[in-house]
């Protein structure tokens, strides 16, 4: 009798956490390395859940891959730490005869990692490698948020092994992954793929996976596992905790098994304590094999309000579309912004876009200012958003707060790291990479939170990449480039580019991109200024001729003025025919200098238009 067979008529009790217990010790360094160092700590945690009456342990595994590992510098450990941890399950289990299912852990979340799939697939093959030598009863896949990883894992090993795989997916919210995906079409996917046992484990307490469950058929070749935290989390005096008792846990199981779930165990704050009343509640029971689900009433997303505006990146595929930067004040007087927005937008700046703390340094809200343009001056706002001031809980909601003011054109970039700027000790957040961020604000655009639950409303952002021509080789920047685009890039905002020939060379490099690409151009006002951009701001570079021009006007200020914005009309001359979108970059809140420059596109285009005209009129 194995694992599958047991579970065609019975519903199996399985552990609780390792970890949790682990915590409690006050062992604060990599658990997994126990196997090896501690193993006879590992070996009663084991043999307490057996006593509480498991019929099902789990390796202490979940985070031994080379990934993981590295993080503690052990990576060379993997084949110890994996071959000891089964030798220490299958020890206590050998009295008993429970099952030893290997456990391997998802990688990657909602947090942004370096590891490409095919890395992180490559390290969780080779962990399963070394616990298939070892005799496992089975392999449970658990804590994956990402859909993907997961059916890749189980379809790669599913081609290796004949052993029963336990895959589990992870939540945000009760019934629905991080893409937005239905649990239930989650799980025939993870059946399809080739899992015997599918399910969920982690994040959520008994009551929201219960509450998951209700919406999820009775699988036709598989079986239904359910691991739910003990409650969910809180923090007292700086430490991790679970209110939930064990009782509450147990009664939770009868629940479960009433959905249809046949092996149920405890993820995160479960003890021994908790899987005794799981074992002792569903020991008569036998599995539910017919189950009715109640027709839920679809949720109605409705689309946004018409933007009163078309989009950027749609205006800028038809005509000459300009923007203007114009920084939020790192004071709180914000008349002169409010009136400096005002006398570009009359200039013919078709938005003014904020800088988001630029160089990590404190400002006044775009989102603030933003509304204050629009409602008090009818200007549209452009807003950038940075990876690094806010959690993901900062980006939902920072984006969600836009969207109810009706700010609907966004730049999404990583930002400058802090110790940059004025408070050098200060966090960077950056849970997420600008391209992660481009695909969660995409998923607002569909109605969906990053935790995957319904919005009631769909956003209608048009979200800008940012793009650094200066490199070396812009031909190299490119594949970046279309990384954002599959993102959900819109458009894209270049850093100001001071030389013709780079111009052209971006021209070149990205004239197949079908996204509007607003060419950066940023008047230099004296060589102090020209020298800070080429030295110490990140992404900007200026000629050796750029600079040395600027250099001769050095004690001129007026002139210095002058050779700024004659430099700049020069750009704008090679661009202006090649790039619909400008992007003017507003020095020192010296709008008057922009507003000479908006005037003058204005007037290339003009000529330009007569020039077409007098040609049709000709022929």
């Amino acid at each position: 009798m194995g694992l599958l067979e047991d579970l065609q008529t019975k519903v199996l009790t399985a552990d609780g956490a390792m970890g949790t217990l682990l915590y409690s010790y006050g062992i604060d360094y990599c658990y997994e390395e126990l196997n090896v160092s501690k193993p006879e700590i590992i070996e009663d945690i084991h043999r307490r859940y057996i006593e509480a009456g498991a019929d099902v342990i789990q390796t202490n595994t979940y985070t031994a891959n080379r990934i993981k590992l590295a993080r503690f510098g052990i990576e060379d450990e993997m084949i110890a730490i994996n071959r000891s941890a089964v030798q220490v399950a299958k020890r206590a289990a050998n009295k008993g005869g429970q099952y030893v299912l290997g456990t391997v852990g998802g990688i990657h979340g909602v947090r942004k990692i370096d590891e490409t799939p095919a890395e992180i697939l490559r390290a969780q093959t080779e962990q399963i490698a070394v616990l298939l030598e070892e005799g496992v009863d089975g392999l449970l896949f658990e804590t994956f948020y990402d859909l993907q990883e997961l059916t890749a894992l189980v379809r790669k090993t599913r081609g290796i092994t004949d052993v029963p795989i336990i895959a589990q997916v992870s939540m945000h919210e009760p019934g629905v992954l991080q893409n937005g995906l239905p649990l239930n079409d989650a799980l025939k996917q993870l059946e399809a793929s080739g899992a015997n046992i599918v399910g969920v484990n982690c994040r959520l307490g008994p009551h929201h996976t219960i509450q998951a469950f209700e919406g999820v058929e009775l699988p036709e070749n598989a079986v239904l596992s359910a691991y739910p935290n003990a409650s969910l989390l809180d923090v007292e005096d700086g430490k991790v905790v679970y209110e939930s008792e064990s009782d509450y846990f147990g009664r939770a199981a009868v629940l479960l098994r009433d959905q249809g779930v046949r092996l149920i165990g405890g993820c995160c704050g479960t003890t021994p304590a908790h899987i005794e009343e799981v074992k002792k509640r569903l020991a008569d029971l036998p599995p539910i094999k017919v189950k009715h689900i109640e027709t839920k009433k679809a949720v109605h997303i409705r689309e946004a309000e018409r933007v009163e505006k078309e989009p950027l990146h749609v205006q800028a595929k038809k005509n000459r579309t300009i923007i203007v930067e114009l920084d939020t004040p790192r004071h709180l007087e914000t008349d002169a912004f409010v009136e400096g927005a005002e006398i570009l937008q009359r200039a013919g700046a078709d938005a003014v876009t904020m800088a988001d703390n630029s160089l990590a340094s404190p400002r006044v809200s775009n989102m603030a200012m933003g509304a204050r343009l629009k409602y008090e001056k009818d200007v549209r706002a452009l807003a950038h958003i940075t990876c690094r001031d806010r959690n993901l809980i900062g980006l939902q909601s920072h984006l969600m707060g836009l969207d109810a003011l009706g700010i609907h054109d966004i730049l999404a970039v990583t930002g400058d790291p802090t110790k940059v700027g004025d408070f050098p000790g200060a966090t960077s957040v950056y849970d997420v990479s600008s391209i992660e961020l481009l695909q969660l604000i995409k998923k607002l655009n569909e109605g969906i939170s990053f935790s995957g639950k319904p919005l009631r409303k769909k956003a209608s952002f048009s979200v800008a990449g940012a793009f650094n021509p200066n490199v070396r080789n812009v031909e190299r920047a490119i594949p970046r480039l279309e990384k954002k685009i599959a993102a959900g890039a819109d458009y894209f905002i270049s850093q100001p580019v001071y030389t013709k020939e780079k111009i052209i060379e971006v021209y070149e490099a990205t004239k197949h991109i079908e996204e509007p690409i607003f060419l950066g151009i940023m008047p230099l006002t004296s060589i102090r200024n020209s020298e800070f951009l080429h030295h110490e701001v990140p992404g900007i570079k200026l000629s050796d001729d750029v600079l040395e021009r600027m250099r001769q006007c050095e004690e001129d200020k007026e002139r210095a003025r002058a050779e700024g914005i004659a430099i700049a009309k020069e750009l704008i001359d090679v661009a202006a025919p090649l790039f619909k979108g400008i992007y003017l970059i507003t020095p020192f809140m010296r709008y008057d200098i922009t507003v000479e420059l908006i005037d003058y596109i204005r007037q290339l285009d003009a000529q330009s238009e007569e020039a077409q005209s007098n040609v049709k009129a000709t022929y």
